[in-house]
């Protein structure tokens, strides 16, 4: 029996490295994984993008654009189940403001122990969820594609006193 798991997650990238967060619990658990999460009632996805973002990295979303849907299929225990279908909406960060916290206010359900820019290149299996490969794999083939260019300007800040 499957547990399904709903997610609205954002993809950041600067300079070849992805926006990743700290994760303290739930299935990718001492793993780097994507900000984002669960709906709350009443809530629509671009809210529940911008708000999560904001919780788990301490930036604001001020563009974004609807990348698409994709599912993973993982064992896990969860209640009285053995495996998880995380259903997973992502959206490109067009631009923030605001600066990336190391650590971020913790609060009864925050799953997310900080946020850091990570290189790309030294994202694994190993150490990421299936979020954040699927993330560089999107990156990593419009890297050679005219498609790159526009990724690259997900890059350019509003705020100027964002390091």
């Amino acid at each position: 029996m499957y547990h399904t798991a709903f997610g609205v997650y954002g993809i950041l990238v600067r300079q070849n490295c992805l926006a990743v967060i700290k994760k303290k619990a739930g299935p990718y658990q001492n793993r780097y994984d994507l900000p984002g999460g669960s709906m709350e009632a009443g809530e629509l996805l671009e809210d529940t993008l911008c708000r999560e973002f904001k919780e788990e990295t301490g930036m604001t979303v001020t563009s974004y654009h609807q990348l698409g849907t994709i599912n993973f299929l993982y064992p896990w225990r969860y209640k009285e189940t053995t495996m998880n279908n995380h259903i997973c909406v992502f959206y490109e960060i067009r631009a923030i403001v605001g600066k990336l916290e190391k650590n971020v206010h913790q609060f009864t359900g925050q799953d997310s122990l900080g946020a850091v820019f990570f290189p790309i290149e030294q994202l694994n299996e190993q150490n990421a969820s299936p979020l954040v490969i699927k993330a560089c794999e999107v990156f990593k083939q419009e890297a050679f594609t005219a498609k790159s260019q526009r990724l690259m300007k997900w890059n350019v800040l509003e705020d100027p006193s964002y390091e």
